[in-house]
């Protein structure tokens, strides 16, 4: 069932706004788009936006749910997920993954900063519990559950277009800042310690924040 109009134009508007604001998704494709480049930048987002149609899929599903009403759960998806952020920061201080003006550091494979960019997403709970109370917020009173499920999964489609939109914005900006950094390399060798500390920020940030 498609939603009526009006409601899927409000529901654009309200996700066009909460994905313009910056958070550790967007933080994260930017540092991986200066690192290594442009296709880099796609890759990790593409992965990074895959993981949001899982989330989806859970919201829809109500496997989000379990999450919410389990704090084993909760607990065990967030500090996975900062424990990840943690690998990403401690890989790229010990290996010559970053970007490199003379050509000689070997690049990530893209299947790689798929899978990364996918977990980073995955293992956030918090955005499985934002799906959870920000799609059925545009259901209709009433709505049975195969409406309800259908409705759900077109916006977490519309929701994951502007958001890869954004993402795309984001690699590509990253990408030019790439280029600015190559022509700098007093900058440059400081490159990895600034993306470990991000990640590690990051990690962090899953872990202490409400």
């Amino acid at each position: 069932m498609i939603p009526e109009p009006a409601r899927l134009l409000a529901f654009v508007g309200a996700a066009a706004v909460l994905i313009l604001v910056p958070g550790p998704n967007l933080v994260y494709i930017l540092t991986r788009s200066v690192a290594q480049g442009r296709r880099a930048g796609l890759m990790s987002a593409l992965g990074v936006e895959t993981g949001t149609l899982v989330h989806i899929a859970a919201a829809v599903l109500g496997l989000s749910s379990l999450i919410a009403a389990s704090g084993v759960a909760f607990s065990v998806l967030k500090y996975a997920g900062a424990a990840y952020l943690v690998y990403l920061a401690v890989r790229a201080l010990l290996h010559n993954e970053l970007l490199d003006a003379s050509g000689g550091a070997e690049p990530l494979p893209p299947g790689r900063l798929f899978r990364d960019g996918l977990l980073v997403n995955v293992l956030n709970p918090k955005v499985a519990l934002f799906f959870l109370a920000f799609l059925p917020q545009f259901l209709p009173d009433g709505s049975d559950t195969a409406s309800a499920h259908a409705q759900m999964a077109v916006f977490g489609v519309v929701f994951f277009v502007l958001a890869l939109a954004l993402d795309v914005t984001y690699a590509l900006a990253g990408a030019r800042a790439r280029d600015w950094l190559g022509r700098r390399p007093r900058i440059l060798r400081r490159q990895r310690f600034a993306v470990a500390g991000i990640y590690l920020l990051l990690g962090a940030y899953a872990v202490l924040s409400e």
